[in-house]
């Protein structure tokens, strides 16, 4: 009871507005955007190159992008520079994104030519049940 009565005594303190967030935390975010971006753009770009070019496979893509990731799971994490662990997670982030885009474009393929099958089996049917009757005379 008595530390209730104290507080009522005590004199409120003026609201001040919210604080803005902390320095590091702001450019944290926008360095994570901006490292975000970068590795984007790269598998995007590597995504690209292994649909226009024949020379690089799905197999292509997952050999060198295994030394990459690992590297980043077995170091790339632990590095003392704070440079070489942010380029070593773009890299490695870049290689998984490419590996996946690289599997679903196999993927994507298989399932249009599996609907090109479907649709061409579907007009056929359509063709043959739709035979023009002979008119007698």
């Amino acid at each position: 009871m008595i530390a209730v009565a104290e507080q009522a005594h005590q004199p409120k303190q003026p609201q001040t507005p919210s604080q803005p967030p902390p320095a590091g935390h702001s450019s944290r975010s926008a360095l994570w955007n901006t490292k975000t971006k970068i590795a984007l753009g790269i598998a995007a770009a590597e995504a690209l190159l292994v649909w226009v070019k024949n020379d690089f496979t799905t197999w292509t893509v997952v050999i060198i992008s295994i030394p990459i990731i690992l590297f980043y799971l077995l170091a790339g994490r632990t590095l003392d520079s704070r440079l070489g662990r942010d380029i070593s997670w773009v890299a490695a982030t870049a290689q998984a994104l490419a590996v996946c885009a690289a599997i679903l474009v196999h993927i994507i393929s298989a399932l249009a030519l599996i609907l090109a099958a479907i649709f061409a089996a579907v007009v056929l049917l359509l063709l043959l049940s739709d035979r023009p009757q002979q008119d007698s005379k």
